[in-house]
């Protein structure tokens, strides 16, 4: 009747029960009130960190965006500038050719 018994291993009995018994502990340790103040202090510490990130994240945001601006402001100088070539060369070749074909 009881041949269940003599089936039963001891050694993973007590490994099972061992980790039930830290795992119990395990649990009334994670809830203690020393490890809520870790928590806490940990917490405070990532947000912390976070801000510290996030103001170096801002400037160099800022500072991309003005380097942006900048070269952008270039980009349409020299535009600006190449345009006058042209231009200027145009008016030169316009200047060389008679306008009223009589001349010639």
């Amino acid at each position: 009747m009881f041949d269940f018994i003599g089936k039963i291993n001891g050694k993973k009995m007590g490994i099972f029960a061992a980790g039930a018994l830290f795992g119990t502990a395990g649990v009334k340790l994670l809830s203690s009130k020393d490890a809520k103040k870790c928590y806490t202090n940990c917490t405070a510490a990532v947000l912390r960190a976070r801000d510290c990130v996030m103001k170096t994240v801002t400037t160099i945001q800022e500072n991309a965006e003005d380097i942006y601006a900048e070269a952008q402001q270039i980009n349409e100088d020299r535009a600006a500038e190449e345009e006058k070539a042209v231009c200027g060369e145009e008016a030169g070749q316009d200047a060389d050719v008679p306008e009223n074909t009589a001349e010639l």
